[in-house]
């Protein structure tokens, strides 16, 4: 599974949803969707604004974390 960190980093930086739409120009509800984690698709142009903005990298920003009974 692909897990965002969107959720951490805007906590860490006191950043609000709202705040960081305004100044991406990134959709609201694409930005909601990652921070709960229930987005099933991302732009790569969403993540590339993202990294940029909260100067992160994308390793930063998600994660692979693999499925308890992958690999058996």
């Amino acid at each position: 599974m692909i897990r965002c960190h969107l959720s951490r980093i805007l906590g860490e930086k006191r950043i609000k949803i709202s705040d960081l739409a305004r100044d991406t120009g990134i959709n609201r509800g694409t930005l909601t969707r990652l921070y709960h984690e229930t987005a099933e698709r991302v732009d790569l142009e969403v993540l590339d604004q993202l990294c940029r903005f909260l100067n992160c990298k994308l390793s930063d920003l998600m994660e692979y974390v693999p499925e308890p009974d992958e690999g058996k």
